[in-house]
């Protein structure tokens, strides 16, 4: 049995272990997959400890991405441009990659709503690491333009000239929003206070989509701000989901069902 888990602080609320545990018995793959709280001051120590009793792999959330994106030899290009991994795998050399899969989890969940990517003007909200580590999979799909906005606008007009070279990418204030836009994905952190960014009722353009990275049992401030104005609108549970699955593939060479793993998480919420 090959031994995996999640690092965060705190981490009682995650819901991995679940959800890889139900890819293991979907797949037949023999795996441990538990969830692990590192101290805030030594997450490298909760790694080693790990490696030494037989783990081979892990995700990691808040607070310990930047850590552990320092911690490996190895990054992904996704990794790079990110800053930060929520993906290590120890490789039969010893070295230690990193990867993230955030992106490639939203991009996933965004298509799997029928999202249109390719052509689509598209607003992000917020500049921070969640923020980061989804525009370079966005970019590569093409869209018309893609603008992030957040409440310190020079923060958003640095990230967005960090990935000037993937696309057409802008950055800016949120007073500065000017739609319409067919996709808008609400990076910031706002919805787990229940508050709302600044943003201008004319935000969406007719059949729009508004995605909520955060998720809950009901709908965010968000999510019902948009829909109130004419978006669909979905939370993010199904990146949570996506993100996991790209993680087990990378681990296991295995893709998967995410479909059904979903679902039952959605009836459990």
């Amino acid at each position: 049995m090959t031994r995996y888990c999640v690092f965060g602080h705190p981490i009682g609320h995650s819901k991995s272990p679940a959800i890889h545990a139900a890819f293991a018995a979907q797949t037949g793959e023999n795996i441990e997959y538990v969830a692990i709280e590192a101290p805030l001051d030594d997450f490298a120590g909760a790694w080693q400890t790990f490696v030494a009793s037989g783990g081979q792999g892990a995700n990691v959330t808040v607070p310990f991405k930047e850590e552990a994106y320092r911690l490996c030899t190895q990054l992904t290009e996704q990794a790079r441009r990110a800053g930060a991994v929520n993906t290590l795998r120890l490789l039969p050399d010893g070295n230690l990659e990193g990867d993230t899969t955030d992106g490639v989890g939203l991009v996933a969940d965004l298509k799997r709503q029928g999202a249109r990517l390719q052509g689509a003007n598209i607003l992000v909200l917020g500049a921070g690491g969640a923020v980061r580590g989804v525009l370079a999979p966005l970019l590569a799909h093409d869209p018309a333009g893609l603008t992030v906005a957040n409440r310190t606008a020079a923060k958003a007009s640095a990230l967005a000239q960090d990935f000037a070279d993937l696309g057409t990418i802008r950055g800016g204030g949120f007073d500065s929003v000017a739609g319409p836009f067919d996709l808008v994905i609400n990076g910031t952190s706002a919805s787990l206070s229940g508050e709302l960014p600044p943003l201008p009722d004319d935000l969406f353009a007719e059949g729009a989509l508004a995605y909520d990275m955060m998720y809950g049992a009901e709908p965010t401030v968000f999510m019902a701000w948009a829909a109130e104005r004419g978006a669909r609108s979905v939370d993010g549970l199904g990146m949570l989901v996506e993100q996991a699955a790209a993680s087990f593939a990378r681990w296991r060479g295995v893709v998967p069902e995410t479909a059904p793993v979903l679902s039952t998480l959605r009836q459990a919420l």
